[in-house]
């Protein structure tokens, strides 16, 4: 049988480029050879697509590929941009469609789509746009103080690897917060800070005869003084990730129904992973990854690991279950 041709798309023009290198490298090192023909697409960090470290086009470098495995994350890879490109080359590729891929990116719009969650909170939340507050960053913050109590955790809107964050301890630190944070996007999502473990729970469709297969929640351990799970410490080997984590019974089943209900309300596709916040009042939802990591420390192949999967048969699945929903199936 003629084994199947596989395009690697990583890098990409957002500031998660070094992480899309990590997770491109790791499906190509452990596509299964007896399978797959892999190429190796590199998209630079100003959007122009190289292949063999030559300058191409997407029309080319999609040229005799049946399958694309997306291994971007953040802007153009996270947001539809890069499925639309896909779509309009009629190639199969992996992860969610444009459109679910576009609101999930979206921080306040994810919420919005969702909804409610049954035995899972969201943390109160205003949306900051620069070209509206940038003004008057107080007059911003008063804003955010009359809906929402302090501490105040601040975000890009759109994006992940929990690049770009801040958190503020009270109304008068937020004017500086929101500054720093506007230095690197045009719009900001400002939660309340909900102090707790942090959990994350990935899903995978069509896995070991379920529509929708949870995984074991991790619980991400940041040791003290480091603060935030932010970008550093996720990918400087600063935090330790416990697997399976050691959450009560009932929260564990909360957490991996929530995120199988994210998936779902959001209509994603093979796969995901939601992250949340456990506390004494209760469980809360804070985003999901439509497309997440899969470098050597990243979350998703720990829950794997934990229930006997190797990396390979995930990437395998991935790819099969793409061929299946376009039709081809060699």
């Amino acid at each position: 049988m003629a084994r199947i041709n596989v395009g690697v798309l990583r890098g990409g023009p957002s500031n998660e480029y070094e992480v899309s290198l990590l997770t491109g490298s790791a499906v190509l090192e452990h596509l299964p050879e007896e399978k797959y023909n892999t190429k190796d697409i590199l998209i630079s960090r100003d959007g122009t697509w190289h292949t063999r470290g030559m300058q191409t086009t997407p029309d080319r470098a999609l040229r005799d590929i049946d399958v694309v495995f997306i291994a971007l994350h953040g802007e153009y890879g996270e947001d539809g941009a890069v499925q639309r490109i896909l779509d309009t080359h009629r190639i199969p590729y992996t992860g969610s469609r444009a459109f679910a891929s576009a609101i999930a990116m979206d921080k306040g719009r994810t919420r919005a789509h969702i909804g409610s969650l049954e035995g899972v909170r969201m943390p109160g939340h205003v949306v900051l746009h620069y070209e509206t507050v940038g003004h008057s960053l107080k007059q911003a913050a008063q804003q955010v103080f009359a809906q929402l109590g302090p501490s105040y955790i601040v975000k890009p809107l759109r994006g992940g690897s929990s690049v770009g964050i801040g958190i503020a301890h009270s109304v008068a630190d937020l004017p500086e917060v929101l500054d720093e944070v506007f230095a690197a996007t045009d719009a900001v999502i400002v939660e309340q800070f909900i102090q707790g473990r942090e959990a994350t729970c990935g899903v995978i469709e069509g896995f070991r005869d379920e529509p929708l297969y949870a995984l074991p929640p991790v619980e991400i351990l940041v040791p003290k003084g480091r603060g935030l799970f932010d970008y550093t410490a996720k990918y400087g080997g600063f935090v330790t990730e416990e697997c399976p984590a050691n959450f009560a019974d009932e929260e564990k089943e909360r957490i991996q129904r929530a995120a199988q209900r994210v998936h779902e309300a959001l209509g994603l596709t093979h796969y995901s992973r939601s992250d949340f916040i456990v506390t004494p009042a209760g469980i809360y939802f804070l985003e999901v990854n439509t497309l997440p990591g899969l470098t050597p420390t990243s979350l998703l192949p720990r829950s794997l690991e934990a229930v006997g999967v190797p990396f390979p048969g995930l990437l395998d699945h991935l790819i099969t279950l793409t061929m299946q929903k376009y039709g081809n199936t060699r």
